[in-house]
């Protein structure tokens, strides 16, 4: 007897053009990501066509690599729209920021109001490499400073792979996850891909985000999804609705 498997979607299949992205490299010359205001243009064009209806872009905010400021973020931002206006490109468009977790991080948010995704949702990340030594109070106090934090990609650390604990430690203090989608179709790796599978099935995440910086990005969008737990996925999905402004 054969047994016929449906085939699964591509993941711009489950945007629905609703999307609310809330990670996205787009303004122009200031993180890795979109190199001028023509890439920003277009980026921005392409993330419309998969069915993104809003966008939040986030430049990173890393002090001793991008060392950017709300200063510059607003000033790109509004260089940004006027450019989508101009070429007819009609979107919701605004910018927060993608914050390095370090120890210039530590004491900035102390001292400084941070760009948030909504309300008082910011959005971190941590080293490749490995995760600061006192990540679980870094996120208590940032906390304590009125915010929630957002970790940024989680499945992509994979100094946590082999123990899932790490992920419950973040999860029970009090930080929310944001799973990269190009992690679900093997864009940084199968390893990465079945972390994220994990972490859906356990329903660890909260949020998602396109996490675009170039058109190879925007193309893996056309890629079918190679995660199992599908409904979860459109569940985080749908979660980003959240954040429409």
């Amino acid at each position: 007897m054969f047994t016929f498997f449906k085939s699964k979607p591509k993941l711009k299949e489950l945007l629905n053009g609703n999307f609310v992205d809330i990670h996205s490299h787009v303004l122009p010359g200031i993180d890795d990501g979109a190199k001028n205001l023509a890439k920003s243009v277009q980026l921005t064009q392409l993330l419309k066509g998969l069915g993104i209806a809003q966008i939040i872009t986030t430049p990173h905010i890393s002090h001793y690599v991008w060392n950017n400021t709300p200063e510059i973020i607003d000033l790109k931002l509004e260089e940004t729209k006027n450019a989508l206006a101009e070429n007819n490109i009609l979107i919701p468009f605004k910018a927060a920021a993608e914050y390095f977790i370090d120890y210039w991080f530590e004491n900035h948010f102390k001292e400084e109001k941070l760009l948030t995704l909504k309300d008082n949702y910011v959005l971190v990340e941590i080293s490749y490499l490995s995760a600061p030594i006192n990540l679980l109070k870094t996120i208590f106090e940032i906390q304590v400073a009125g915010y929630i934090p957002v970790l940024a990609h989680p499945e992509r650390y994979v100094f946590y792979h082999e123990n899932f604990n790490e992920y419950e430690k973040l999860k029970n203090a009090g930080c929310l996850f944001q799973l990269n989608l190009l992690s679900t179709v093997g864009y940084y790796g199968s390893k990465i891909t079945k972390t994220a599978d994990e972490l859906l099935k356990k329903g660890m995440y909260d949020f998602c985000g396109s996490d675009v910086h170039h058109r190879k990005h925007i193309a893996s969008f056309d890629e079918k999804i190679k995660i199992n737990n599908i409904d979860s996925l459109k569940e985080v999905i749908v979660n980003n609705q959240f954040f429409k402004f």
